[in-house]
């Protein structure tokens, strides 16, 4: 058998990727929400000194910003502490913070920033920096003064790192735990296929007839039809048996009588295996046709379309019996669930039975009835007394024994329609005043 793969590695990698994919997806937007929030918090604290600074700062004798009180930052006094300020403007000399020493910020005066702006900044190779900065006037001055403050960047990559080994470690676990536990649902999600299979393989070995024991409601029902299957093997199996040692009785009564006819060199012997022969051969055709009749039974696209058959039939018929008149009625879209050779032996029997025992005259009706196709095939004859309908039925019975035939007609018919859980039944046909078959077989 050709294996394509394994359906618990499958489910596990598709899994897998899914949660790889989504916690990916997740972390990095997460990743974005906590940067974003760790640095406008920092950009908070900068914003804080700058608003200290601008309302710190007044016009000094020469017109030079000075600021009325140190802010408070201790780091601001220290050199090279990471903590830094300027004012700028045009026409003066840079101020700077005492933190700064002989360094000074850049000043790009290309743009005017009337609003807070904040940027990072690697103007000191040694000292990545996150500043803020903003132009505004003075009251008294006319210059345009750009006030500056900085802090070290460090501290905030070092915080945004941290958020992101934390993230990292924390999403890897989960990863790893949510596939661990993907492979555990997998894994026993799928144990009743595994037990599934044990039983087939004690059913192979001979030890058990049946699948047993409970099932999930998702596989209960796949269980039920394969138990349903190994019963109608069985019902085959023991059909065909009961046919064989039928079939051989049968079989065993002319035998014995053409043997004693020639071990005692009677002289009619040719008559006697003429006549046994012939007996042989009806039993024969009788258990052909239930043999093929049960061997199609379990097929599931048993379908026969009712009307295409009655009009073979018809045809059929009438060049046998070219002075019947045949006459067909009912609804041409009736499908039987039943196969069509089976469907045609049976409606050609009766057909062919009405026209050889009627009057002249044949009506065939079809027409749904609650879940079976009903087809009534009439003739204008005689008819069968009450009393006789019942064993007509049996193999070799023929009331009219001036025509040729072989008294199985009916028998066939019988069995055939109860292989396919129908029925047929021998009734007086109001219309004809002769014999009315009533056939009913499941609807397709």
């Amino acid at each position: 058998m050709r294996v394509t793969g394994s359906v618990s590695r499958r489910m596990i990698l598709i899994a897998a990727a899914w949660i790889t994919l989504m916690l990916t997806g997740g972390g990095f937007a997460l990743d974005r929400v906590l940067t974003t929030t760790v640095t406008r918090g920092f950009d908070e604290q900068l914003e804080l000194l700058m608003r200290v600074m601008i309302l710190s700062s007044e016009l000094g004798p020469d017109g030079e910003v000075v600021l009325s009180r140190e802010l408070a930052d201790q780091r601001f006094l220290e050199p090279n502490s990471g903590a830094y300020w300027q004012i700028s403007g045009k026409g003066y000399e840079t101020f700077p913070s005492r933190s700064l020493w002989d360094r000074r910020l850049k000043t790009d005066q290309a743009h005017t920033d009337g609003e807070l702006h904040f940027y990072n900044s690697n103007e000191f190779a040694d000292e990545p920096l996150r500043i803020v900065e903003r132009d505004l006037e003075l009251p008294g001055s006319k210059v345009t003064w750009r006030f500056q403050v900085a802090q070290r960047r460090s501290v905030l990559d070092e915080q945004v790192a941290q958020l992101r080994r934390t993230l990292v470690r924390s999403f890897l676990m989960l990863a790893f735990g949510l596939i661990v536990m993907a492979a555990l649902q997998t894994w026993f999600g799928l144990s009743p296929l595994r037990k599934l299979r044990v039983e087939i393989a004690r059913l192979r070995s001979g030890d058990s007839a049946r699948i047993e024991g409970a099932m999930p409601a998702e596989v209960a029902p796949m269980v039920e039809e394969l138990n349903g299957l190994l019963e109608h093997n069985d019902r085959q199996a023991e059909e065909a048996r009961r046919h064989a040692g039928n079939l051989a009785h049968a079989l065993k009564t002319p035998l014995s009588v053409m043997m004693n006819a020639a071990a005692a060199g009677q002289p009619d012997l040719p008559d006697t295996v003429i006549r046994e022969a012939r007996t042989m051969r009806r039993q024969m055709d009788h258990h052909l046709a239930r043999a093929r009749a049960v061997g199609r039974r379990g097929s599931a696209h048993s379908r026969a379309a009712v009307w295409p058959a009655i009009e073979a039939v018809e045809r059929a018929v009438a060049r046998l019996y070219p002075n019947v008149r045949i006459d067909i009625d009912g609804d041409q879209d009736l499908v039987a669930r039943i196969e069509r050779q089976d469907f045609d032996e049976m409606l050609g029997n009766l057909v062919e039975n009405a026209a050889k025992y009627g009057g002249g005259s044949v009506f065939i009706t079809a027409r749904p009835q609650m879940g079976f196709v009903e087809i009534m095939v009439e003739d204008d004859g005689r008819g069968i007394p009450e009393s006789e309908r019942i064993r007509i039925f049996d193999r070799g019975v023929r009331l009219d024994t001036g025509k040729p035939g072989t008294g199985l007609g009916l028998a066939i018919v019988r069995d055939v329609a109860e292989i396919y859980d129908g029925t047929v039944s021998l009734e007086e046909s109001e219309d004809l005043g002769g014999l009315l078959v009533r056939l009913r077989l499941p609807a397709a």
